[in-house]
């Protein structure tokens, strides 16, 4: 975080005050989420990077879109259960992003599904600056 800091001292002191410690429904944003990746992975989500990354199969049986849809702005379905999943693109779904503790919860277990792995921060960034740009 020292290095992070020091490229962006600006961003990470804001971002460490709109991501609050303790979590609690509607306690963030989705801008506020992706600044707060960014920062992490210090540089900026790029939409292009992260429609690439929610599209492909990386090395596994799924992708992103092989739940959430691609786009990702209607009720998705998930592959092995089939149960309904609400649209992931902000614009699209008010909840969406708005929980840390969901947001985090979420990201480990579908990068995991999908890459077998955590998501990097940057990947994250990317994932939400493509999902952010998506409009009605």
């Amino acid at each position: 975080m020292p290095l992070i800091r020091s490229l962006f001292p600006a961003a990470a002191v804001l971002t460490s005050a709109l991501l609050p410690a303790t979590s609690q429904a509607g306690d963030t944003t989705p801008a506020q989420q992706l600044s707060h990746w960014s920062v992490q992975a210090g540089t900026p989500g790029n939409a292009d990077k992260g429609r690439t990354f929610f599209t492909t199969r990386h090395g596994g049986e799924w992708s992103c879109a092989s739940c959430h849809g691609t786009p990702p702005t209607a009720q998705g379905k998930h592959a092995s259960t089939s149960k309904s999943i609400a649209p992931l693109a902000p614009a699209f779904n008010p909840k969406a992003f708005t929980d840390t503790a969901k947001v985090d919860k979420w990201f480990r277990r579908n990068c995991n599904d999908v890459l077998s792995r955590e998501c990097s921060a940057g990947e994250k960034a990317d994932l939400l600056a493509y999902l952010n740009s998506l409009k009605p």
